[in-house]
């Protein structure tokens, strides 16, 4: 019984000084972030710049993802621009059925110039018809995001 009354105060000073996990219900893909203090895609798109990377941890809704491996996936803002966000060094992937998921990521946010083959192969890897895939002749400058930890829920 005396050491039922001792144990009892310490199991309470444990779980008191626990703090919840930031992370409970996302799946985590490469780097260890949290999903705390991130930012709307749409409070920072006009942010990115063909100049320099900066540095920051964006949220929103996956509308495409790679169908060939998940090795890209894009975002849309609410007034329709695009992101194309990829992953350093190629070291992970998303899951290809993620579209229509929320994602917190950090890593470089910039914008660039894509070439046209480049495109192609992206809409090749998206399964987009061949009429579509075409149709793509000129290179566009792309707000893009190259994530080193991702969270999906």
């Amino acid at each position: 019984m005396k050491y039922a009354l001792l144990t009892l105060p310490a199991i309470l000073l444990f779980t008191a000084c626990t703090q919840p996990d930031p992370n409970e219900g996302w799946e985590l893909y490469g780097d260890y972030i949290t999903a705390t203090d991130f930012v709307a895609l749409d409070e920072v798109i006009d942010e990115f710049s063909e100049e320099e990377e900066k540095t920051m941890k964006i949220g929103g809704t996956l509308k495409q993802v790679c169908q060939s491996k998940g090795c890209w996936t894009t975002l849309e803002t609410q007034d329709g621009r695009s992101l194309r966000m990829t992953f350093a060094n190629y070291s992970f992937f998303v899951p290809t059925d993620a579209a229509g998921r929320e994602i917190v990521a950090e890593g470089l946010a910039f914008k660039k110039v894509t070439s046209v083959n480049e495109l192609r192969h992206y809409a090749e890897d998206a399964n987009a018809p061949e009429e579509e895939i075409a149709a793509i002749t000129e290179p566009e400058v792309e707000y893009s995001f190259e994530a080193r930890g991702v969270l999906l829920r």
